[in-house]
């Protein structure tokens, strides 16, 4: 019980929850952000910039936060993060019209490329390295159920109370990250090197060599994800299907908590090979069910194939990016990982949107598979890398 109690102490469990609040901000105002454009004046193509304004500032911005990283305080970036976030967010409330909410978004997307980067790299530097797999793990966990509760909240609380009003929620939410964050004693300052050259102290890496497979492997598996994130609503009503399409993220977190608790020691003792055989399996299986599904019992068992196709290579990789880089470079190990998860989070929808407008409905989930052997190429030219990612600690 003590190693428990050392994995998971008072600062490990702050940070954790400063997460959660923080992506919890994030992906409340998600959902609402292109209706709230609209409705503010703009028009929908306005409206898809300031939505996606956020991916836009991540992709860009992502490395120089990984550099930040190495050289700051976690404390003092995760603080300047969460009241960006914040600041956009109470924007958001008070902006009378689009021009104005797309330079809030551009703020806050600045706080969430800190926040992310950061958070990450201060909890791997919190845990004894051997324990970084089963923290990503809960981290990942509590990222998952922001990502499915915010929604949910958010849509229903706007149709009541009106966007303004519910978008309150979410910079309540932020400035939570902001408070949580004073509370962590161990501030996290950044490993110092000897002060040899004082000519390199410019010099800024964009991204961390070891870490590159692992984050092209998640922006693979991010493609479809995302895609369906865009998109299931629209597809389900194409296919003219009576399904509860609403549960189906709720179902993929719930099998993603069950599943993160009950294989939560394994993600420190076995390596990158069976993770990742278990979710391409996974992400074939729930592909396919996508594809056939007319019922809630076929939407339920592809919610549950990504939780596992997915949700758990994301927290493989996620660990094995830090456990791959030296001490100095995690925080931009961690940006490089993020890197690929945004790239994945953009064509995601873009390439849905492609099959969508030039191949019929059916045949949506099916070209999806040509992730599959991208992510097999990949891996089998970095195998014994990632396959010994584990052992170097």
């Amino acid at each position: 019980m003590a190693k428990k109690e050392r994995i998971f102490s008072k600062d490990v469990r702050l940070v954790m929850a400063a997460s959660f609040f923080f992506m919890f901000s994030n992906m409340y105002c998600n959902p609402l952000i292109n209706g709230y454009a609209q409705d503010l004046g703009a028009s929908s193509a306005f409206a898809g910039i300031i939505v996606g304004m956020m991916s836009i500032v991540a992709m860009f911005l992502r490395p120089i936060a990984g550099n930040l990283t190495d050289h700051f305080s976690k404390y003092r970036l995760s603080f300047i993060g969460g009241t960006l976030c914040f600041l956009g967010v109470l924007g958001y409330v008070i902006t009378p019209n689009s021009g104005l909410l797309l330079l809030f978004r551009l703020v806050n997307g600045l706080g969430y490329v800190l926040c992310t980067v950061c958070m990450t790299t201060w909890l791997a530097y919190l845990v004894p390295i051997k324990h970084v797999g089963e923290a990503m793990s809960f981290y990942g966990l509590m990222n998952a159920l922001a990502m499915a509760c915010a929604p949910a909240v958010s849509i229903n609380l706007y149709k009541v109370v009106g966007y303004r009003t519910a978008i309150i929620v979410s910079a309540i939410s932020a400035l939570m990250v902001v408070i949580t964050v004073q509370f962590v004693g161990n501030r996290a300052n950044p490993v110092i090197k000897q002060p040899v050259d004082k000519k390199k102290k410019l010099h800024i890496k964009i991204i961390q060599r070891d870490a590159v497979p692992v984050a092209l492997i998640v922006a693979l598996f991010a493609i479809p994800y995302f895609a369906t994130q865009a998109d299931i609503v629209e597809y389900a009503e194409q296919r003219h299907l009576s399904i509860a399409v609403g549960a189906y993220f709720l179902i993929y977190a719930v099998v993603l908590l069950l599943s993160r608790l009950f294989l939560r020691n394994q993600f420190d003792t076995v390596r990158f090979q069976p993770w990742l055989i278990l979710s391409t399996v996974a992400t074939i299986f729930y592909l396919i069910m996508l594809t056939v599904m007319k019922t809630n019992i076929e939407m339920g068992l592809a919610a549950a194939g990504m939780a596992f196709g997915y949700g758990i290579i994301y927290s493989v990789c996620q660990s094995t990016a830090m456990m791959l880089a030296p001490d100095t470079e995690r925080g931009l190990a961690s940006s490089t990982f993020f890197l690929g998860l945004d790239i994945g989070m953009t064509l995601g929808p873009i390439i849905g949107g492609i099959i969508d407008s030039t191949l019929p409905v059916k045949y949506f989930y099916p070209v999806m598979l040509f992730i599959i052997p991208l992510i097999i190429i990949i891996f089998l030219a970095n195998r014994k890398k990632l396959n010994d990612a584990i052992d170097h600690h």
